[in-house]
């Protein structure tokens, strides 16, 4: 595509040398530029693009998107150099111009929130394809197209080209709706920029993501979700949230439906029929003024949440309540309340829980139908958000029987102090606990104490197959930990086999 066409709608402050080219491929990463080119040198909180440019030139970059402050005489003459005022804004841009801005030619579901980003579109696409659409699947596990799996995916959004290139691949392969996972970091730098979304949904919202790398405070956290929703035609809104039913006062342009389970809401669920033990959760809903009664294979009241949000959705393509009840009941979501099998008979449950609401609504739904002890093994992330560590290790005191503190993603931070933070509202809480540093042995100590009426919670990395630290991400699957680490205590003749 001729590079004057892949600009269109940029507003360029100053070019040097020929925009007559032609351009095979965009990125912002100068590793992943081939022959005929076209980087964006985008400036993140540690690097600069521009310091990459001769990595990019030698990939294959014929042309270069700078930022404003970039000294355009200084630079190698023998390629073409565009200035914008905001590099990300032109990625996202330029990439909807070279894919042809696939968003326009399917459905596309944006879905927000703080927690059930990942349950939620997931659940939405089991209803649609259960009354027979095709469709395509953007989030934080990774890209699907039906039930092919595209690639592994390591963010909830991925980067903006990124998204056009797996929209397109959905353009071309018919599908019907595709559904896409957005983070408030995502509407923050730019990323969704030019996708053409039909329909958002905001599942709740409570603190995460405040650090010097993320969000300056919540006001911010919660207006840049809010921006998903000047892009709708349609918005989904939990209404027994009381920061997000305000968007409708916010917001003018878009048309707002809500679900809930407390307050009124369009489609409302009954809180005195919920039923839940370790494997589902049922409940009854009413939906077009008539009660329907589900049964969802992810246990938990923030469970039925996801659920009235992706059964809104569905209600708007005509998925009929059949369709939906046989499409919840066998959902089945990779690290979210996720029962690990075992060989000892053990309880326990694996989720992506790592906010101070998360990990309460889990041990709260997990207290609901618990015979013997709550034992919670986990920590949390590092170059974070440290104010929620003692608040979530007071959650787990008080609501666990037994906290086990272990590392997470440690990323560069010292482990055993991001777990001494954790331990101060541990100790607040009055509850036992002990701390292992490293998670594996965390996790046998757990499973050494545990009896078969108690329930092993493994909160933290979900569907993350891998640990960080110090920049490195090293394989780490919990289940294949948890099935060796079985075998060993069997081998030492600590537990039977049952």
């Amino acid at each position: 595509m001729k590079l004057t066409k892949i600009l269109e709608g940029l507003i360029i402050k100053e070019s040097r040398n020929n925009l007559d080219l032609d351009i095979t491929n965009i990125h912002s990463d100068s590793r992943k530029i081939k022959e005929n080119g076209l980087f964006v040198a985008i400036d993140g909180y540690l690097q600069k693009g521009i310091d990459y440019l001769e990595n990019a030139i030698e990939n294959g970059a014929i042309a270069v998107i700078v930022e404003d402050y970039v000294d355009m005489s200084s630079l190698p003459d023998n390629i073409t150099y565009i200035k914008v005022g905001d590099t990300r804004k032109a990625l996202a841009v330029a990439s909807c111009n070279l894919y042809d801005n696939p968003s326009r030619k399917f459905k596309l579901i944006g879905v927000t929130g703080t927690k059930g980003k990942t349950t939620t579109t997931f659940m939405i696409k089991a209803l649609l394809e259960a009354h027979g659409l095709k469709v395509g699947l953007i989030g934080s596990i990774a890209v699907y197209i039906g039930k092919e799996k595209i690639e592994d995916t390591d963010r909830t959004t991925p980067e903006s080209v990124e998204i056009q290139k797996h929209l397109a691949h959905m353009a071309d392969e018919n599908v019907d709706v595709a559904i896409l996972e957005v983070s408030s970091q995502a509407m923050k730098l730019h990323r969704v920029d030019g996708c053409d979304f039909d329909i958002g949904v905001f599942t709740n919202l409570t603190e995460d993501h405040i650090s010097k790398n993320e969000h300056a405070d919540m006001e911010e956290y919660f207006n840049c979700k809010c921006m998903l929703f000047d892009m709708c035609k349609l918005g989904f809104i939990n209404s027994d949230d009381k920061t997000v039913i305000t968007i409708k006062d916010k917001n003018k342009t878009c048309k707002f439906k809500t679900f809930g389970i407390d307050n009124p809401a369009d489609v409302k669920a009954d809180g005195s029929t919920l039923k839940t033990d370790p494997s589902y959760i049922d409940f009854t809903a009413n939906i077009n003024g008539k009660d329907e009664q589900f049964e969802v294979s992810i246990p938990g009241r923030f469970s039925v949440y996801n659920s009235l949000g992706a059964i809104s959705v569905a209600n708007e393509f005509g998925v009929t309540p059949d369709e939906m009840r046989g499409a919840l009941k066998n959902l089945k979501v990779l690290g979210r309340n996720e029962l690990v099998p075992n060989k000892l008979g053990l309880t326990i449950l694996i989720d992506y829980a790592h906010t101070p609401s998360s990990l309460q609504s889990i041990l709260e739904s997990v207290r609901a139908y618990a015979k013997g002890r709550i034992i919670c093994a986990w920590g949390v992330g590092g170059d974070r958000d440290s104010k929620k560590r003692p608040i979530m290790g007071e959650i787990s005191g008080r609501l666990a029987d037994y906290t086990i503190l272990m590392s997470d993603q440690v990323r560069t931070e010292d482990p055993l102090k991001i777990l001494q933070d954790i331990e101060v509202g541990v100790k607040k809480s009055g509850g036992d606990y002990t701390i292992i540093v490293d998670r594996t042995e965390g996790i046998k100590h757990a499973l050494e104490v545990a009896t078969p009426e108690d329930i092993i919670v493994i909160p933290g990395l979900g569907h993350d197959l891998y640990l960080e630290r110090n920049h490195v991400k090293y394989p780490y699957d919990e289940r294949k930990v948890i099935a060796s680490l079985v075998d060993e205590l069997i081998a030492e003749g600590k537990k039977k086999l049952v």
